[in-house]
């Protein structure tokens, strides 16, 4: 069991911000974290979770890459403007190299593809370093898979517009939504 939040003192626990529009998720997690020692704020929004994050000065946040409206990746960079010292991890049930790069890029700690649970999240929070030992994958990705992260990657250029992004394919967009619900392995 890691011990992150025994680093603060009984009455000042280490603040969570924890952002996804999956109210069950939230809730779930949000007793965990409770449970090892944090002081949990939900948020459903990006709005929402910037109102919570300038209020509270969160020290750890769980973010949502797929959010109502927009992505979870703006909410990175506001996070870490409003504290460079924030550790974020965001989640994800679409996970894609793409986006992967970006929210480290934009000053995520951790990355972790959903299903998650607490004690991952716990983990990731503790990584401050990455691992050169991580075993290379023998397999190259399939077609399928290809397809899926260039999408990612041109989807991503676009700020998230599916219409953008589906004329740039030459892709009707209801198909482009349809390819983009299918994660292949």
């Amino acid at each position: 069991m890691t011990n992150l939040p025994e680093t603060k003192s009984i009455d000042d626990h280490p603040t969570l911000l924890i952002v996804d529009d999956d109210l069950t998720f939230c809730e779930v997690l949000s007793r965990a974290m409770t449970r090892r020692g944090f002081d949990v704020h939900c948020a459903h929004t990006v709005e929402q979770a910037s109102l919570l994050a300038e209020t509270y000065l969160p020290e750890y946040a769980t973010i949502d890459l797929r959010l109502a409206g927009t992505s979870g990746l703006v909410l990175v960079e506001r996070l870490r403007a409003l504290d460079s010292g924030t550790r974020i991890v965001m989640l994800t049930g679409y996970a894609s190299i793409t986006t992967a790069v970006e929210a480290i890029k934009l000053g995520a700690t951790h990355y972790l593809a959903k299903p998650v649970d607490a004690d991952e999240i716990m983990s990731a929070f503790e990584r401050t370093t990455g691992d050169a030992e991580v075993p290379i994958s023998t397999h190259p990705l399939s077609v399928g898979r290809l397809e899926w992260e260039y999408i990612q990657r041109v989807l991503n250029a676009n700020q998230g517009n599916i219409s953008t992004t589906a004329r740039i394919l030459n892709m009707h967009r209801r198909t482009l939504q349809r390819k983009l619900t299918k994660i292949p392995r």
